[in-house]
């Protein structure tokens, strides 16, 4: 799994003219699943974003998690952070794994974070054509590979 973890003020998603999810201070979170991605990928992940110490404290110092500042959650599935870009000019997306795979990996991750966190995680809509907005704090933004684990 791939993730880009956005440190926001707030944000939303939007589909067809229809607001899906909107929040407030806390994180947007854009989700890519390969086929090798399983139940360790969720779990691993999961616990990374809920405890990733990327909120300011009293000083103004990154020391407070999205657990501790009781802040909101969007999670966004967007196959595109696996294009291969290496040949040519088009990327290729093979490493995406395919709906079948992809939306019940998606929907535990989602689930995992809910219990993690004790409340409800916003979503965006599979598969669709979504617009996603957001005013990016700070800013931050993290890119984390369940892969590499750096």
């Amino acid at each position: 799994m791939r993730a880009v973890i956005q440190r926001v003020a707030n944000a939303d998603v939007v589909v067809e003219g229809k607001l899906i999810a909107n929040i407030g201070p806390g994180l947007l979170v854009l989700l890519g699943i390969e086929n090798a991605d399983g139940e360790e990928d969720i779990e691993w992940l999961a616990k990374k974003i809920a405890n990733l110490r990327i909120f300011n404290d009293e000083s103004g110092v990154m020391n407070r998690s999205l657990l501790e500042t009781a802040g909101d959650i969007i999670v966004v599935s967007q196959f595109t952070l696996h294009a291969a870009t290496k040949k040519g000019n088009r990327p290729s997306y093979i490493k995406a794994a395919k709906p079948d795979i992809a939306i019940p990996i998606y929907e535990e991750f989602v689930e995992q974070l809910e219990k993690l966190l004790g409340k409800k995680v916003g979503t965006g809509v599979f598969g669709a054509d979504m617009k996603v907005s957001l005013l990016n704090d700070g800013p931050v933004t993290i890119v984390i590979d369940t892969k590499k684990k750096e």
